[in-house]
């Protein structure tokens, strides 16, 4: 099995997600020990985000390290777990909403699109949103 960034990798969907990693410097931390649940937007969730948005994003690496940072949670957690969460905190800092109710898991305002997706060092589950914390 690979660690999270290789598994991001060999799916092919990730590639905006795992350059924007590589960008912010988080390769060795996503590769580390964990484990790490990793709430992973597809390219066509970055795509939805407005023009330009990605670029600037990579070019502020504090910031697209706060944004990226808060789509992970410390510790595995597996969709059967995710389910009886109502929030989780990030390792950014914040929590993220979590919602179950409606057949569908919601995170914020994302939505769980393929749930654990197993790597060495955690999980990941694609979401169909890029997640952006409140402004500090």
């Amino acid at each position: 099995m690979a660690d999270i960034v290789d598994t991001a990798v060999n799916a092919g969907s990730f590639n905006t997600l795992v350059a924007a990693v590589q960008a912010a410097g988080l390769v060795d931390t996503l590769k580390g020990a964990g484990p790490f649940t990793v709430f992973a937007p597809t390219d066509e969730a970055f795509s939805k985000l407005h023009e330009g948005t990605v670029d600037s994003l990579l070019a502020d690496v504090p910031l697209l390290t706060r944004i990226l940072t808060y789509h992970v949670v410390s510790g595995k957690v597996l969709s059967t777990d995710v389910v009886n969460l109502d929030s989780a905190p990030t390792v950014e800092g914040s929590s993220i909403k979590i919602d179950a109710s409606n057949g569908a898991v919601k995170i914020n305002n994302a939505t769980v699109i393929t749930p654990d997706v197993e790597a060495d060092n955690g999980v990941i589950h694609v979401i169909d949103t890029v997640l952006i914390p409140e402004p500090a």
